[in-house]
């Protein structure tokens, strides 16, 4: 029997995941949330959806309530865990959108399991790898997180994810999102950064892919800005690009109006 609600616990691949199972619907969509935040970024779509969607958010492995495990942190592994979580709640085909980190767990799942999705929306994303300037950057950063903790990564980090206009007028959403990056343990922030460093490209494979795909992306996104979405678009057949106004990084939670409307759109056309 299906559980549904919140909190709620499942082991798959060697670890315990927690997530969120609301509303009924014949197509699950499931929401990754990006580095380094929670499922609980996912609220303002996860209540707009649930009405008329089953939807499901959930921490990925060490975020959250989610298990870290003894494994080394990938986009890989990430990936691997989505598909169990599939299979532990009996879905065999989803709807799946994940933003920034969370983009990345969804082209590498469709690209090495692309009969497990129906559709796919990728949010503040890209499909290159980083290049040596960034990952000596990530390491570096690992390196001052190690010796002195979150408190300067996190406000630095906030800074570059949000447009002007969020960090000037919505202070709310801002320190909700500081509190979750200093809620995550230090481990668990170094370990991804690494495995975002080592993550592979995924652009050789966007042209394989032949579901349908909605590529959203704040105008103001610093971190995986415009041009990325539109390389996804232009390579990606059967795609659709949104770029939003007066929305950075974080576009799900600063326009969230305007994300909740373009998603539904695209569920609605997808699920007869």
């Amino acid at each position: 029997m299906r559980a549904t609600g919140n909190n709620i616990e499942i082991r798959v691949n060697g670890i315990t995941l927690c997530y969120d199972d609301e509303g009924n619907g014949n197509m699950p969509v499931v929401f990754i949330h990006g580095f380094p935040f929670d499922r609980l970024m996912w609220q303002p779509q996860v209540d707009f959806l649930k009405s008329s969607q089953r939807v499901i958010a959930y921490d990925i492995r060490g975020f959250g309530k989610s298990g870290a495990g003894a494994e080394k942190a990938s986009i890989e592994l990430f990936a691997n865990d989505l598909i169990k979580l599939m299979d532990g709640l009996q879905i065999s085909k989803a709807i799946i959108c994940g933003l920034s980190m969370g983009g990345y767990i969804v082209l590498n799942a469709v690209s090495r399991f692309p009969e497990r999705f129906e559709k796919i929306i990728l949010s503040d994303t890209q499909c290159i790898a980083d290049s040596s300037d960034g990952r000596e950057k990530r390491f570096k950063t690992i390196q001052r997180i190690e010796a002195g903790g979150l408190s300067d990564f996190t406000e630095t980090f906030v800074k570059n994810i949000f447009c002007k206009d969020s960090l000037t007028n919505k202070k709310e959403l801002v320190d909700g999102i500081k509190d979750t990056i200093l809620s995550t343990s230090k481990q668990t922030i170094t370990g991804t950064l690494a495995a975002l460093a080592e993550r592979n490209e995924t652009c050789s494979v966007l042209n394989s892919i032949s579901i349908p795909a909605l590529i959203l992306c704040g105008r103001e996104d610093g971190i995986t800005p415009p041009a990325q979405a539109e390389f996804l678009k232009n390579n990606i057949k059967n795609s659709t690009l949104h770029i939003i106004e007066g929305a950075g990084h974080m576009s799900n939670l600063e326009q969230a109006d305007e994300f909740n409307e373009l998603v539904k759109q695209f569920i609605t056309d997808s699920v007869m």
